[in-house]
């Protein structure tokens, strides 16, 4: 794992290694519940994305997917049903995510939101979902204002 990463607390790289689980809940519980398939592309994606991520990031993503499909059953259960005000719940992580991102080094922050939003249209793209009409709010350092 890079220096950055360890320079976080345990609480922070904790939130950090969820963002790819809570894009994947967001997309899975589209309405109201889990669909079965929508999950099953989400940790399939997961894994997939330890071995397509940039150099640098393949530490993060060996950290995610090996807690991935537990933390995605952890995450789904504490958020069903799920309903505005849980999606909101959830909004709040996401963006505690965010600020956790910008503690990094300006160019790892920057690779990683890139890696994520990837990741998040990867599951867009996956099924129909919450996504079609939501814009997952990952701002990119440098590049946001």
């Amino acid at each position: 794992m890079t220096d950055q990463f360890e320079k976080l607390t345990r609480d922070e790289r904790a939130l950090l290694f969820k963002a790819p689980v809570f894009v994947s809940v967001l997309a899975s519980c589209s309405f109201g519940e889990i669909n079965p398939s929508q999950k099953s592309d989400a940790v399939k994606l997961a894994h997939i994305k330890t071995f397509t991520a940039i150099p640098a990031l393949l530490s993060y993503y060996d950290q995610v997917e090996k807690g991935f499909k537990k933390e995605f059953e952890a995450t789904a259960h504490k958020y069903l049903p799920f309903d505005k005000e849980k999606r909101n719940a959830l909004m709040k992580e996401i963006n505690e995510v965010n600020a956790v991102i910008e503690k990094l080094d300006k160019n790892l922050g920057q690779q990683l939101s890139k890696s994520l939003l990837r990741y998040t249209d990867h599951v867009k793209k996956s099924a129909n979902s919450i996504f079609q009409d939501f814009l997952f709010p990952m701002p990119i350092q440098g590049l946001s204002c």
